[in-house]
């Protein structure tokens, strides 16, 4: 816990529930949604926790593992560990997003139409907010990427292009959009394992040309550029799909291709 003495400390009343852990879990969310508890901070411990719910530490481990499993908490070992209240990350939704696909309920269709709309708002708000050192970032992007072409490394390619989508977000500066993007990736980046890739000059040259629009200011050539992009990748892997549309397995890198 801080040692702030200005801070206000989160109060754990005792419960009397079937499913204790659960409302455990939810007093420690409603903790951090008040501000009570904030990233890096340490909850009591595992003993403690139990005493002030009146519970067994059996019970409230499963609480705490469970908040770690949604991405709240980080559960460390040793003398200095304990529960952590995490950082802002995206691993909850990216794990749900993935068992999505997994089950099918997630279809290519409907990762490139997301994509599409995630994308053409990132790339207008990247063009007002982006700063000079991500836009250069974005062209170390594409220059990772000719090279990678070059040196035929495809998986190092994969995520190189990948990224691309990752570092627009990032210069649209909104937490939301940035965690879409990333479960979008993750998924995006299975998908695309077992599909043979379009060419990477085409990919490189289209992404430098919205990179060029974005330190213009040009919104809607750099908004047109993006969708035109995504539509002729959308195309190029829309032909390689099965007729039922069915997500593809996961298997092993296929040889190397073109670059996605």
């Amino acid at each position: 816990m801080s040692s702030d003495p200005s801070r206000a400390h989160p109060v754990y009343l005792p419960v009397q529930t079937k499913r204790a852990f659960e409302e455990v879990a939810e007093q420690i969310r409603e903790q951090l949604s008040q501000g009570l508890l904030k990233p890096g901070d340490r909850l009591p411990s595992e003993r403690e926790l139990a005493e002030r719910f009146g519970l067994s530490r059996n019970t409230v481990r499963e609480a705490l593992r469970a908040l770690e499993m949604s991405g709240l908490l980080e559960l460390r070992k040793g003398a200095t560990g304990g529960a952590f209240v995490r950082e802002g990350q995206s691993d909850a939704v990216i794990s749900g997003f993935t068992d999505l696909f997994r089950l099918g309920y997630i279809l290519p269709d409907d990762l490139a139409e997301a994509r599409l709309i995630v994308g053409t708002e990132i790339a207008r708000l990247a063009c007002q907010r982006a700063t000079t050192q991500e836009l250069d970032a974005l062209e170390a992007n594409l220059d990772a990427s000719d090279l990678a072409s070059i040196c035929g490394d495809d998986s190092g390619r994969l995520e190189v292009n990948l990224n691309f989508h990752a570092l627009l977000a990032k210069a649209a500066r909104n937490p939301v959009l940035i965690i879409l993007t990333d479960a979008l990736n993750d998924v995006h980046q299975r998908l695309l394992r077992v599909m043979i890739p379009a060419h990477n000059t085409e990919i490189v040259a289209a992404r430098r040309r919205i990179v060029r629009h974005l330190r213009d200011g040009n919104e809607s050539a750099a908004v047109n550029e993006l969708r035109a992009h995504l539509v002729t990748l959308r195309a190029h892997y829309k032909a390689q799909e099965s007729p039922s549309s069915e997500p593809a397995p996961e298997a092993a890198p296929p040889a190397p291709q073109a670059d996605r």
